[in-house]
């Protein structure tokens, strides 16, 4: 597993590192109209997923308002944010940050998510909250990129991502 720190203190992931080259394991996630979203929901398209501890914290505040301006600029790709946030929660802070090009879906039934990608935090503060990570996805559901971020309030590397996208 990959060496993911809180502010330099190592954090325990739950579930298995994904690597490029690999399919994709599938996921079932809650939208915010408490609809089912899965990987089979975006088939056909590039997806960029992002895993982040909660949008109400600022670091998860700009990176997903970061992709959801980049979304716009992604022909036949999808960005995605996962989070614990309740579907609730996430429908209100889209709304307040017109953020409209990024789906904002919920692990919070199962955790299935965090567990199948090796993000979902075991023990510690953040307990049962996801470590902030990128996937990009290919329409052939291969995985075509993968950053775990070592330091959990750090920033993603955006450029990365979005090139492994294009």
């Amino acid at each position: 597993m990959p060496t993911v720190t809180l502010k330099g203190n190592p954090v325990t992931l739950a579930g298995g590192e994904i690597k490029v080259g690999q399919s994709a394991p599938d996921f079932k996630l809650q939208r915010q109209d408490l609809s089912d979203y899965s990987l089979a929901s975006s088939s056909g398209k590039t997806r960029i997923v992002a895993s982040v501890p909660s949008l109400d914290t600022p670091v998860c505040d700009l990176e997903t308002k970061r992709f959801n301006d980049e979304a716009a600029r992604l022909p036949n790709a999808e960005v995605v944010c996962v989070s614990m946030d309740l579907p609730f929660g996430q429908k209100r802070w889209c709304g307040a940050s017109s953020v409209d090009k990024v789906q904002c879906v919920s692990d919070h039934r199962d955790g299935s998510f965090g567990r199948a990608y090796g993000v979902l935090i075991n023990g510690g503060p953040l307990d049962r909250v996801l470590c902030r990570a990128i996937f990009v996805i290919g329409p052939d559901n291969k995985v075509k990129h993968v950053e775990y971020v070592k330091e959990i309030t750090e920033h993603p590397n955006y450029e990365a991502a979005i090139a492994a996208a294009k």
